[in-house]
């Protein structure tokens, strides 16, 4: 009888006939608690999607709200490796160096780059109004005895080895004066480099950069050091370090001594240097 009563007690709780109650409550009162819920939820969610959209009103889908942290570019040295160790006698040393740099200028092909605008000498490339911006021509063939036409080792065949820096891309950067690229070697006597384009400049009419979206086809400028070593060279611990010169983008940044810094240290007379 125990058992039955709670059986019983049990069915009234889920569903009461005498009452029209199920767990607990009548139709009304939960028609009233769903009302008060749905009211409820659907006023978050409006809320919710009235805030994103007021939002994302204020944002450009071009242009970062907040780039104070990337208002200075660094530099990105090619061929990118912690090490470049090779034996000027032996291609397959640096092969994986020369295709790498093969990589990087594909897209800087005077036959792709043809397509692009030819832009003024030493102004700026302002295209605010524009909806797609332009692209101005750099092509490869600029960097001469580093383009890998002439010489497609980029002269590590004959150990003076061409290295390519570019500056990183920062949204609507117009760096002031006349920037290059100077790389200076700390040691006592001086270490021959030649820069392609002349003197190392990086013209202000790739500059500003509108971002990805905007700017889809933008190519860097580049600037191609190549390393005169001889072999008095390959035996002294070298470092050089490269710069943006010439403008007011800041190169003496505490916080990151080993920006845009080289360095070269050949173990021996057969192999050439390491890069950081």
């Amino acid at each position: 009888d125990e058992c039955r009563g709670e059986r019983e007690t049990w069915k009234d709780f889920i569903y009461n006939p005498t009452t029209g109650e199920f767990l607990g409550r009548t139709a009304s009162s939960w028609g009233l608690i769903l009302l008060f819920y749905f009211v409820f939820y659907g006023f978050l969610a409006g809320m919710f999607s009235l805030t994103m959209f007021v939002m994302l009103k204020t944002l450009d889908e071009n242009v970062p709200r907040y780039q104070d942290r990337v208002a200075n570019p660094g530099l990105v040295i090619r061929p990118h490796a912690a090490e470049i160790l090779f034996n000027s006698s032996d291609p397959s040393n640096y092969n994986q160096y020369v295709q790498e740099l093969h990589n990087l200028l594909h897209q800087y092909n005077d036959s792709i780059q043809e397509r692009n605008d030819l832009c003024l000498v030493g102004e700026y490339t302002e295209q605010n109004n524009e909806h797609i911006k332009k692209v101005c021509q750099f092509k490869r063939s600029m960097l001469r005895q580093c383009s890998g036409l002439p010489d497609t080792s980029f002269g590590y065949a004959e150990g003076k080895p061409c290295i390519i820096i570019k500056m990183n891309r920062v949204i609507g950067l117009k760096p002031l004066g006349d920037p290059y690229i100077n790389c200076t070697a700390k040691r006592d006597s001086l270490l021959q480099m030649q820069y392609f384009p002349p003197e190392g400049r990086l013209d202000k009419m790739f500059f500003p950069y509108y971002g990805k979206k905007a700017h889809p086809d933008y190519v860097q400028p580049l600037v191609a050091v190549k390393l005169l070593l001889t072999r008095d060279d390959y035996n002294i611990e070298q470092t050089v370090e490269c710069k943006v010169e010439g403008s007011d983008v800041r190169n003496n940044d505490d916080r990151d001594k080993f920006q845009g810094r080289v360095t070269f240290r050949p173990p021996n007379t057969n192999e050439l240097p390491k890069v950081q």
